[in-house]
C-alpha cells in the first residue's frame, strides 16, 4: 500500500494535541479528516474559532534541556513538531520558560493545518466517533456534553465487565449555567 492509499484518520479536537496529531500523520502520507466544534459549538473558556488556541497560559514550561519539559521539547522538535515550530515563531520574553504570543501562535499553527494538503478541516460537533475508521479523540477536558455522554455509555457497554446499557443521557438544558466557586458549594 503507497502513502497515498491510507484510509483517513479522524482526529477529533483540533487542540495543541489534535493539531499536532493531525500534521504529524499527513507530514507522513496519511490522510486526516479533522473535527472541531468551534465556532459552531463554542466553550467558556475558548474566545476564537482557532487550532490551538491557549486559553490558560501562553507558557510551555522550562526550555533547560535537563528538565522534564525542555527533554520533551527537543525530542519533539526532532520529529519535526508543527506546535514548537509555531512556538517558536511566536516566542516572548519568558525567562527560563517557553512563551508565546497566544493570537500568533494559534495562527501560525491554524494556517499550517488548513493549508496541508492532507488535512481536511471540518467544522462542527462530533458527538460520537465515526464508524469503521481509525478515530482519534483529541477533545480534552472542553471535552463536549454529547461527546462525554458517548464515552461514558461506550465505557458501561462495551469496557466495563457488568456490560449495562441504558439509555445515551443528553444535557438538554439551559446553555447558560451559573458557576459557583467550589468553597461556596454546599
Amino acid at each position: 500500500m503507497s502513502k497515498t492509499e491510507f484510509n483517513p484518520v479522524h482526529i477529533v479536537g483540533s487542540g495543541l494535541a489534535g493539531s499536532e496529531a493531525a500534521y504529524f500523520l499527513a507530514e507522513r502520507g496519511i490522510p486526516v479528516i479533522l473535527h472541531e466544534m468551534r465556532p459552531l459549538v463554542n466553550t467558556e473558556a475558548h474566545k476564537t474559532d482557532r487550532c490551538a488556541e491557549l486559553v490558560c497560559s501562553n507558557s510551555f514550561k522550562s526550555k533547560s534541556p535537563q528538565s522534564a519539559p525542555g527533554m520533551l521539547k527537543a525530542e519533539m522538535t526532532r520529529m519535526g513538531s508543527l506546535i514548537l515550530r509555531s512556538a517558536a515563531g511566536a516566542t516572548v520574553p519568558g525567562g527560563e520558560a517557553l512563551a508565546v504570543d497566544r493570537d500568533l501562535f494559534a495562527e501560525a499553527v491554524t494556517s499550517a493545518v488548513k493549508s496541508h494538503p492532507l488535512i481536511t478541516f471540518v467544522p462542527g460537533e462530533v458527538t460520537q466517533p465515526p464508524v469503521d475508521s481509525v478515530t482519534l479523540l483529541a477533545t480534552g477536558p472542553l471535552t463536549s456534553d454529547a461527546l462525554s455522554g458517548w464515552l461514558a455509555q461506550w465505557q458501561e457497554s462495551v469496557v466495563n465487565k457488568a456490560r449495562i446499557a441504558r439509555p445515551r443521557q443528553i444535557y438538554t438544558g439551559s446553555d447558560e449555567r451559573t458557576y459557583v466557586p467550589m468553597a461556596q458549594r454546599s
